[in-house]
């Protein structure tokens, strides 16, 4: 009997074998969809494919993608544990062409991958296809699928339309009969919502364009989108028709029947299907960067928990147990996902905290309810104030009341409930007219009402779609913005950060997605409304843009990348200041912008030039580390107890970010122990240490009384700053060399200088070179396999050959055993080194492999030992054809 597992492998082989490329699933939150909540189906990532605004390398796709369908049109939340096939989270089976094959290829393919590799017996199938689609009978007739079993369907079941104009086309569905056992008619009857017959696989040929006229004419390029729901024909192939009797859905309800020690199949099945239901859909959903909040997004996922925990809860369990299904799930689907794997700690953390806090709600709020209910008649609604005063009083938000009611065959009365929130916020409102903020800023808490909070997706992205909710002009709401006008655009959802903590907004650009050379210009971003409004400054600098425009969004990658490195420099400066001085030592304010950093301290007296030096060594020691630079949830109390730093001047709600950077190299403070930087912040940050590249410290000054300001220097502008030192030290050299026996003796102590500097330049073009962030665009120095051996070539800028066979040791130390290539830039021209670590020797010699690189490369010759050897070159541009010879001498 295969798994679900086995299915997700043979169908993503088997469209692979017919010249499918394997796309890796999107993640739950749309890039490129700015109307959709979460992704729903196997097409969202490919919707500009279809329409044409995209083009990639390949025109046949496949894949497994993760689908959540709880919020927006698009949800099933009530519906899920009562029913056999109701989820809040499912993976859709999908093949995909791009003006590629059409329906004479796309039916075959279902067929074969349907009787063939999943060997689901023909006769128990029937298709389905849109009434008047000729050629699509024709091809399933050929296909083998006898004529009384093909039904032609008259309505929209089976016409898909991307919307009121645009791509659209019939559809045919495969259709699975589970027999008499079961209720239930065939698609077209009256009884055809019954539990017998069930699609399992939905087929769109994306055959015409439709106009605003009702019109239609045929594309030019006609497509195919699949849809394999892999839960119902895992049930199939099982002998079931329940989803939830399914192999990898029942051990997660056998894990939540374990920890709560309750019978899986008892009273408490229902319970154990929504547990396991709801664990898929929260996990992923973090693991795709989104956290539990009062808005958005975010208040799906925490309603989704809510639901989850409301009924663990009523199995009996005492304490918190969802984070304790976390791996459970992992072991289930982490291969499939690795994204799960990787974001494993942050879901239990943040499962754990946000049910800890629940579990105290969910008693009072209870409690409230049974009080409330035992004074009404047993058929009465629940009043909407009462149930407003559990929202508002206990957190008890109304679909979790109404979750609870629906088990007592009760319902609340929503009207009475809208009204009070009216009037509440009506009271919020004039409380903050007469505040005293100036009027200007009224805009924004409209907006803010109206529209809600903005969804910020830039911790995972730098490019997104988004929609216009609103457009501001010199203090007022305006309907568009025209080329050479400026104004604030308010989206639904964004990658651009908001000015705060010390982090400078991102700049960047907009583009609609209707005329790609309307481009607005984003020169800063900002938060408003209580922080919750992510503002974009614009000048549109092309075209016009209107509300409800869907937009291409566009943040400046390099400006990005230089605030991230900063931002994070700065974070490892504070730690190294706190161990140079002292605990005494905290921010007092922060700059992090893309061409420096500036940070503001508590500290009494300058530092002396071996704390200032102690204090860059050691920032620049972890950022060769290039450990993972990783975020947390947690609430500020629990951050605080396991030693993280706050941010001087931040304003804190009831879950933080907590950053931790570094690795220690023996024990340190708080209960982490080995965690060298942990602080909270809500900012942007490189994935890895090493991503900074290099830090420089530029200045130390008093800032004001009891205050100090460093600023400094990372990356690129480090390396140019030091690169700066070296030239003013070689003039002063310049003038030692001609002063004669005159010279003032301060000069020649600034030469002795400059031979202790250009050794620390040349210590520090070789840290950021093993950095990876003076590493060409040929090769970024990953390891590589070739002919069994692992492989590393990089080609660097910014040193000579002389500090080649050093960072040779030191990939060889790293990677223990390989081969090592590399060449560096000087100035056109190339020198080139090999190492071949010594249990290599014996296979692949380094001369041999610099000879075949020099040679690319205009030089000749080249020569050294078996396990080290260098040479030269007349022309670096040719280093991508070195390294592939440098690959044909190992595979012999």
């Amino acid at each position: 009997m295969p798994t679900l597992n086995d299915i997700r492998s043979s169908f993503l082989n088997y469209f692979e074998k017919q010249g499918h490329a394997v796309v890796p699933s999107s993640p739950l939150v749309p890039r490129n969809d700015p109307t959709l909540m979460f992704a729903n189906s196997g097409m969202v990532q490919f919707k500009n494919l279809f329409t044409g605004v995209e083009t990639r390398d390949y025109k046949r796709a496949t894949t497994a993608q993760k689908c959540v369908r709880a919020g927006g049109k698009h949800n099933d939340l009530d519906n899920v544990g009562y029913t056999a096939r109701h989820h809040t989270f499912f993976e859709m089976m999908g093949n995909f062409s791009f003006g590629d094959y059409f329906k004479s290829d796309a039916i075959p393919f279902a067929w074969e991958m349907v009787t063939k590799e999943l060997d689901i017996t023909p006769e128990r199938l029937l298709v389905t296809v849109y009434h008047t689609d000729d050629e699509a009978v024709e091809i399933w007739k050929k296909t083998g699928v006898p004529e009384d079993r093909i039904i032609r369907i008259a309505t929209n079941d089976n016409f898909w339309m991307m919307g009121p104009t645009g791509p659209c086309g019939p559809c045919t569905e495969i259709f699975f009969d589970h027999g008499e056992k079961y209720w239930g008619g065939p698609p077209g009857t009256p009884e055809e919502d019954g539990d017998r017959f069930v699609e399992i696989w939905n087929l769109v040929f994306m055959q015409f364009e439709q106009f605003e006229d009702g019109s239609r004419k045929e594309l030019a390029a006609q497509s195919i989108d699949t849809g394999m729901g892999i839960e119902r024909v895992a049930a199939l192939l099982q002998g079931t028709n329940d989803n939830y009797a399914t192999d990898l859905i029942r051990s997660l309800i056998e894990a939540s029947a374990d920890v709560t020690s309750t019978d899986p199949d008892g009273p408490g099945k229902t319970h154990h299907r929504v547990i396991a239901d709801h664990l898929r859909s929260t996990s992923f959903l973090i693991a795709d960067g989104v956290m539990p909040s009062n808005d958005g997004r975010g208040y799906v996922l925490r309603r989704i928990m809510r639901r989850a925990m409301r009924h663990a809860h009523m199995l009996g369990a005492a304490d918190p147990v969802m984070h304790k299904l976390v791996p459970a799930l992992v072991r289930q689907m982490g291969a499939a996902y690795p994204e799960l794997g990787r974001a494993q700690p942050l879901i239990e953390e943040t499962l754990h905290l946000e049910e800890t806090r629940f579990k105290q709600t969910l008693d009072r709020g209870l409690k409230l309810l049974d009080d409330a209910l035992s004074k009404l008649p047993d058929d009465a609604e629940l009043p909407g104030e009462t149930a407003f005063k559990l929202y508002d009083t206990f957190g008890f938000p109304l679909d979790l009341t109404q979750d609870a009611l629906r088990e007592r065959d009760r319902s609340v009365d929503t009207a009475g409930f809208d009204s009070a929130m009216a009037e509440q916020k009506a009271k919020a409102r004039a409380a903050w007219a007469g505040s005293g903020e100036s009027a200007d800023l009224a805009i924004w808490f409209d907006l803010l009402e109206t529209h809600g909070a903005t969804d910020f997706l830039g911790y995972d992205t730098e490019i997104a779609e988004g929609q216009v909710l609103a457009l501001v002009h010199d203090g007022a709401a305006v309907e568009a913005l025209a080329a050479g006008e400026s104004g604030w655009v308010i989206l639904n959802q964004t990658p651009f950060y908001g000015e705060s903590g010390g982090q400078v907004g991102d700049t960047g650009w907009l583009r609609r997605l209707e005329n790609e050379d309307d481009i607005a210009t984003v020169t800063d971003t900002q938060k408003m409304g209580d922080g919750k409004l992510i503002a974009h400054q614009v000048t549109v600098t092309a075209g016009r843009f209107a509300v409800a425009d869907a937009l291409q969004l566009e943040v400046d990658h390099g400006r990005r990348s230089a605030i991230r490195a900063n931002h994070s420099a700065t974070h490892l400066l504070h730690e190294a200041l706190r161990r140079a001085l002292g605990d005494h030592v905290a921010q007092r304010g922060s700059l992090n912008a893309p061409d420096r950093l500036r940070f503001d301290f508590s500290h009494a007296k300058a530092l002396s030039p071996e704390e200032t030096r102690r204090v860059e060594q050691e920032v620049n020691a972890y950022i060769r580390q290039n450990s993972t630079v990783s975020t947390r949830i947690m609430t500020p109390d629990d951050a605080r107890a396991i030693g993280a730093q706050a941010l001087f001047g931040e304003k804190y709600g009831d879950e933080v970010r907590v950053v931790s950077m570094g690795q220690q190299k023996g024990s340190g403070k708080g209960s982490d122990g080995q965690t060298y930087s942990l602080e909270l912040c809500g900012g942007t940050h490189v994935r890895q240490t090493g991503d900074i590249g290099l830090f420089t410290l530029l200045s130390e000054t008093a800032s004001s009384a009891g205050v100090r300001r460093i600023e400094a220097l990372t990356g690129d502008a480090a390396l140019a700053n030091l690169r700066a030192r070296d030239a003013s030290l070689s003039e002063i050299e310049g003038l030692v060399k001609t002063g004669g026996s005159e010279t003032p003796a301060r000069i020649k102590a600034l030469l002795d200088e400059r031979k202790a500097l250009a050794g620390e330049v040349a210590q520090l073009r070789r840290q950021l070179a093993m950095s990876g962030s003076a590493t060409d665009a040929v090769s970024g120095g990953e390891t590589r396999q070739i002919n069994g051996m692992p492989f590393v070539a990089q080609v660097l800028q910014g040193v000579t050959g002389k500090d080649l066979p050093p960072l040779i040791d030191e990939h060889k130390a790293r990677i223990g055993s390989g081969v090592v290539l590399l060449i560096a830039d000087a100035g056109g021209k190339a020198a080139v080194a090999a190492g071949v670590t010594d249990d290599l020797t014996g296979t692949v010699s380094a001369v041999d492999l610099v000879r075949a690189a020099v040679a690319e490369l205009g030089g000749k010759g080249g020569g050294g030992r078996a396990d080290m050897a260098q040479g030269g070159g007349k022309d670096v541009s040719n280093a991508a054809a070195a390294i592939k010879a440098a690959e044909a001498v190992m595979e012999g």
